[in-house]
């Protein structure tokens, strides 16, 4: 099936780069509610290894510094987070420049001009570089939801159990969009 109307192709950009907007308002619900002592806290098993939630904060962050820097070099990247260092104050702050970023990176990628800056995505130099488009998006977001899920699972088992408030509430796109300051509503 091939799309033809070009307000149609214009409505499903714009609804997805909406969704990348609600995509960090998720992350910011759960560092505003994230119990500090979780961010550093030991994991369940050490002898596995793995991230802390605070580390998982910071890869999220550098991915997007990686896929700006690759796809996107005309634009300004934001400093990255140490894993072993950062506060979640300093998450918070990153985490909206490189959104704020990634929003212009994916309005350039998503724009069915010639003129369009962004044409390829790569996502570092181990993996195949794909065309700019919808499967960028996709795997953008299903990166950040991925890690989110293993976000709030952590803190659970490690006793700092997030509020429905804020597990139901990365589901509650009407409040997200809204927060955001988007003026539709999810389409």
């Amino acid at each position: 099936m091939r799309l033809e109307s070009t307000a149609a192709l214009a409505e499903m950009r714009d609804t997805l780069l909406e969704t990348y907007a609600i995509n960090d308002a998720m992350n910011q619900l759960i560092l505003s509610n994230l119990d500090p002592r979780a961010w550093r806290a030991e994991l369940p098993s050490q002898k596995r290894g793995g991230r802390t939630i605070g580390a998982i904060f910071a890869h999220l962050h550098n991915c997007r510094l990686v896929w700006l820097r690759n796809s996107a070099s005309y634009l300004k990247c934001p400093a990255p987070l140490d894993p072993f260092r950062c506060t979640i104050k300093q998450a918070v702050v990153a985490h909206k420049k490189s959104t704020d970023q990634c929003l212009r990176m994916l309005t350039d990628a998503l724009w069915a001009t010639r003129e369009r800056h962004v044409t390829k995505f790569s996502r570092g130099s181990w993996v195949p570089v794909w065309p700019a488009g919808g499967t960028m998006f996709c795997y953008m977001f299903s990166h950040e939801a991925h890690h989110r899920g293993q976000i709030i699972m952590l803190a659970h088992q490690l006793g700092f159990r997030l509020s429905p408030k804020v597990w139901g509430g990365i589901w509650n796109w009407n409040k997200l969009w809204k927060q955001v300051g988007l003026k539709t509503r999810p389409r």
